[in-house]
């Protein structure tokens, strides 16, 4: 049944390792983006909104803005607004950010409002881990959800109506001081740890820039002299993050997704001598009546008897059999050969590595 493999198994095979740029395999430490968030109010709801006599905070912050501009809400009045929901804003903010640069933000529903479509966000302050405001958000969102409701309870949804984004939605209001340009050394930090790539970008960065450049600390970071001007750091780094490195090789490891019956394969799975069977078992009871209908003016009863049928299949599978070495080109076929199913594919790997036949790392997400 060569369609799982078209349909089910995603398999990445040993293929030669290809030259990535160092831009691609590693960023530079201390140079990231930072996280900002906020809380504010969408107005201008088509009756969407919260249910404000079960989101009292709603009520507290309308009168809190309200309050700003000379209006004052008597106390005793408990406006119902459905045309304004309570939201989080948040967003990232990228390196290098400067002030009056704009930043998409996500605009996400705090209480029981039912759609953010065609609302706009007013004036929100986004304030960072310190607690200081580094972005001002204010905007139109743009819902790409759906909901309509019935009076009688049924209701109909389409992704999520109750978050939408503000492209450019949040301008920079302060910037974030960066390492880059405060001098001495620069330290490249890997997207993925591994010994062999650290110490082959150490190599190259030292043949094209002179032994003793770059040292490798550890299986992450490589620290590389730099300039200390600033321009010269810019060019420097554009030089470095364009030279082609080959990295090391995967580890062996499979990933099972259990939701989706996906399993994904690396090119360096492994599986000792190992003889495998796999079948199936499928029990079906039925539950059926047969009536005793008695002949005319005999005076009997009319009879129901229960009566049960049960009925024993078992998938006769052939053993297969697994080579010492064998490949993952070999293992796909073998299983292939008797027919299993995803679900089928999962119970015999994991079966496997219990047994120590299996040679790689099993991640079950």
């Amino acid at each position: 049944m060569h369609r799982l493999i078209a349909s089910v198994l995603l398999l990445a095979l040993a293929l030669p390792a290809q030259a990535e740029r160092i831009k691609d395999l590693a960023g530079i430490a201390g140079v990231r983006s930072n996280q900002l968030i906020g809380y504010g109010i969408v107005v201008g709801l088509d009756g969407t909104g919260d249910q404000t006599s079960q989101t009292p905070f709603t009520i507290q912050s309308i009168r809190s803005m309200l309050a700003q501009f000379g209006v004052v809400v008597p106390a005793n009045v408990n406006p119902q607004l459905k045309n304004a929901a309570a939201v989080l804003v948040h967003a990232a903010l990228p390196a290098f950010a400067r002030t009056g640069q704009t930043i998409d933000i996500t605009v996400s529903s705090l209480g029981n409002a039912k759609s953010l479509r065609g609302g706009s966000l007013l004036m929100t302050p986004l304030k960072g881990v310190d607690g200081q405001i580094y972005a001002m958000a204010q905007g139109s969102v743009a819902v790409g959800g759906l909901g309509v409701s019935g009076a009688d309870g049924s209701k109909i949804s389409v992704n999520v109506p109750s978050a939408g984004l503000i492209p450019g939605g949040a301008t920079v209001e302060r910037e974030v001081a960066s390492p880059f340009a405060a001098g001495g050394p620069l330290t490249l930090q890997l997207n993925h740890a591994d010994f062999t790539t650290a110490n082959r970008v150490t190599e190259v960065i030292n043949r094209n820039f002179g032994a003793g450049t770059a040292v490798s600390r550890d299986a992450t970071a490589i620290e590389v002299r730099a300039p200390q001007d600033p321009q010269q750091r810019v060019a420097y780094m554009s030089l470095i993050e364009n030279l082609s490195v080959d990295p090391g090789e995967a580890p062996a490891r499979v990933v099972i997704n259990t939701r989706t019956g996906t399993v994904v394969m690396g090119g360096e799975v492994r599986v000792s001598p190992a003889a495998v069977s796999h079948g199936s078992l499928t029990v079906t009871i039925a539950e059926r009546a047969d009536v005793s209908q008695p002949a005319p003016f005999s005076k009997g009863e009319t009879v129901v008897t229960p009566r049960s049928e049960i009925e024993v299949t078992e998938d006769k599978k052939p053993m297969f059999l697994f080579g010492p070495a064998v490949t993952l080109a070999q293992v796909v076929e073998a299983v292939n050969r008797v027919g299993a199913g995803p679900s089928d594919l999962v119970a015999i790997l994991e079966a496997l590595r219990e047994a120590g036949a299996l040679h790689a790392e099993l991640v079950v997400i």
